[in-house]
């Protein structure tokens, strides 16, 4: 039987870094997280234009949770989190808990906070959204402001949707956001943007080289308080001359390469 499962969902493989990190803070602050997550576990959101195949694929997931025993799911992408509450439990009988993995870390900041011993220099505004309803906006400050000399900066502005994927399909809206974030970077006198979710640091990794501020992932940023070695890869290459070689092409043969040319280096090039 498991403790708890630590669902990072299907869609972060760009980001493998940030579920080990989150896997060792878990366990470095008493709980025991199998992580789970890929294509087979997935919360049917990618198909939602399907809703047979959708509702299928969120099914086959409740199950695997409710058989694993385990007494909470502890989540990372905030579509994943709210499709659990809101339907996936009700059909299938949601038999855990569930909390977001910043939530986790809070619930348990009194274990994490004699773990953060770096002092990472930083005045950092965090790239909050409206409407996630997973508790990150409450969590991530105060996890923040645990680490030695972090200044966590205050700004009323809140992008809209629950994070940036949601204004991907409207014609300007990620151009605004941005703009309205560095806005307040400014306003504050911030040197570091700190993302929250997965499309977040993607759309907005490509701002620490046109920019000049410096992004990071919150998971990353505790990390450095903990002393945990880390590499963004995926912001070094968003932010490489050559994306294509700074992956390197061993990786790229084995990924295969029409896979990595139709649709790893075409987000990698696209504007920042």
């Amino acid at each position: 039987m498991t403790d708890a499962l630590f669902w990072y969902g299907c869609n972060m493989t760009r980001h493998a870094e940030i579920i080990r990190l989150g896997t060792h803070m878990l366990a470095a602050v008493g709980v025991a997280a199998a992580p789970t997550g890929g294509p087979s576990a997935c919360c049917g959101s990618p198909k939602e234009s399907s809703p047979r195949i959708a509702e299928g694929m969120a099914n086959r997931t409740m199950q695997r949770f409710n058989q694993s025993g385990a007494s909470q799911v502890i989540t990372w992408c905030p579509t994943c989190h709210m499709n659990l509450d809101d339907f996936m439990g009700a059909t299938q009988g949601k038999q855990a808990e569930s909390a977001h993995l910043a939530q986790a870390l809070w619930q348990r900041r009194e274990a994490l906070a004699p773990l953060l011993t770096q002092t990472v220099a930083g005045r950092v505004l965090i790239d909050m959204h409206i409407g996630n309803r997973t508790g990150v906006n409450e969590a991530v400050p105060g996890l923040l402001r645990l680490i030695p000399g972090v200044a966590v900066l205050e700004h009323p502005y809140r992008a809209p949707s629950y994070m940036c994927f949601g204004l991907a399909s409207i014609p300007g809206a990620l151009a605004d956001a941005k703009a309205n974030m560095l806005a307040a970077m400014a306003a504050t006198a911030a040197d570091t943007l700190v993302t929250i979710f997965h499309s977040c640091h993607r759309e907005l990794v490509g701002l620490e080289r046109t920019h000049g501020i410096r992004v990071v992932n919150w998971v990353h940023l505790l990390a450095e308080g903990m002393g945990l070695a880390y590499q963004d890869e995926y912001k070094a290459w968003r932010n490489s001359d050559d994306p294509e070689a700074a992956i390197g092409a061993e990786r790229i043969a084995a990924a295969g390469e029409e896979a990595v040319r139709k649709l790893v280096l075409p987000e990698l090039t696209r504007p920042r």
